[in-house]
């Protein structure tokens, strides 16, 4: 990509590039015009189309999720895929495995730290969205969850910067970005609009709202560190907001991660052309892929279940309790080790061990790793569905 350029908007519609200082000091940054855009954005019959079944779709996921027999264990794990995936766009190098290792829950080392900070975000801004509209109080709130003791924790967690920023490669400046966001005073103003937007009765369709929440975010980059990540978890935020989703089941950071380049090619166009209708067509293709894949997903995980619960009811009686109750555990695990499933489960030991292999003998669980006198076991097929896309 080129850098940065004083005239790289050529329309007003997106915004306008303005000069800030003056003589050998003097640079250019991006001024974002508010949402929603004028002149209105166009929807041509393509665009409808692929709206109509992106909902469809959405609809459809949601209400599919209901079939799962624990869809808070569902939930939980799917918020760590994507916390990996979203975290992998970023550079952070670790698989599924390592962040569902129950040892790393205590001794993470950065990569896998970032993860879990991922995942603990999204949770309390879940929470925190029960007590609080979208706004961004919420978003600085969660920001500091994110980064706290791990990479970007000196960057002013939970804070808004308070000095100019700029995107471009390594030993990049103001000289030569290849985007420079909004000055301080600027992204002020941008956040407090974004914010009344957010919560307006646009009549714009959530999911095109959606599409342009989550560019404006991303182009005023009101974080140090982290934007990426909060302006992903935002579209899953909005969505619940807008009641468009009951549960947190749609994320896009696989997608975005096999589209990295067309997706930061999408935005930038709309900062240099004010063409918003081709990143809105992007988007509403990548909600739909997405809602297809976790439908897959669900399918795939709900047949597993039956299929081993059909299993387990084969188990005689007298251990068929503990079984169960160790099934239901590993579907909210994944990985495991004896001794800590023993402490969770309330179990000896002796017996733990003993239902554990019971399970391997199924085929539903199978030894992956020793380490000390720790024995971890795997959820293999349950992992398999999980593990796609997440591959480094």
């Amino acid at each position: 990509m080129e850098k940065f350029d004083k005239e790289f908007s050529k329309s007003r519609r997106s915004g306008s590039v303005v000069q800030n200082l003056s003589g050998e000091l003097a640079y250019y940054s991006f001024k974002p015009s508010p949402l929603p855009p004028l002149p209105s954005i166009e929807i041509s019959q393509e665009m409808m189309a692929l709206l109509i079944e992106a909902n469809r779709k959405v609809a459809y996921l949601d209400a599919s999720s209901d079939k799962i027999p624990n869809v808070n264990l569902f939930s939980s794990m799917y918020i760590r895929k994507e916390a990996l995936l979203s975290s992998q766009i970023e550079g952070t190098q670790c698989n599924l495995d390592d962040v569902l290792d129950p040892e790393n829950e205590e001794n993470a080392n950065i990569d896998v730290g970032e993860v879990i900070n991922y995942i603990g975000a999204t949770d309390f801004a879940i929470e925190r969205l029960e007590k609080l509209p979208l706004c961004m109080r919420l978003l600085k709130e969660t920001h500091a969850v994110l980064i706290k003791c791990v990479r970007g924790s000196d960057k002013t967690p939970g804070e808004f910067r308070t000095s100019q920023n700029w995107i471009g490669g390594q030993g990049s400046s103001l000289k030569n970005a290849r985007y420079i966001p909004p000055s301080v005073d600027d992204m002020k103003i941008a956040l407090n609009q974004l914010e009344q937007f957010m919560n307006s009765d646009d009549r714009l369709d959530p999911l095109i709202q959606a599409a342009l929440i989550h560019y404006q975010f991303e182009t005023i980059h009101p974080f140090l560190d982290g934007n990426g990540r909060i302006g992903r978890l935002l579209i899953t935020l909005f969505l619940l907001q807008k009641k468009i989703i009951s549960k947190p089941i749609l994320y896009i950071s696989c997608f975005l991660k096999i589209n990295r380049v067309e997706y930061y090619d999408r935005l930038s166009e709309v900062r240099r052309s004010g063409n918003y209708e081709q990143w809105i067509f992007f988007f509403l293709q990548m909600i739909l892929e997405t809602a297809n894949d976790a439908i897959d997903s669900i399918n795939d995980l709900e047949d597993l279940h039956r299929k081993n619960m059909a299993w387990i009811e084969t188990i005689p009686p007298r251990t068929r309790g503990n079984a169960l109750k160790l099934f239901e555990y590993i579907e909210a695990k994944a990985i495991i080790d004896t001794t800590k499933t023993a402490a969770d489960l309330g179990l000896s030991y002796n017996t733990t061990a003993k239902t554990i292999e019971t399970l391997h003998r199924y085929g539903i669980l199978e030894p992956s790793a020793k380490r000390g006198k720790a024995s971890l076991y795997s959820y293999t097929d349950y992992l398999a569905i999980l593990r796609r896309g997440t591959e480094l």
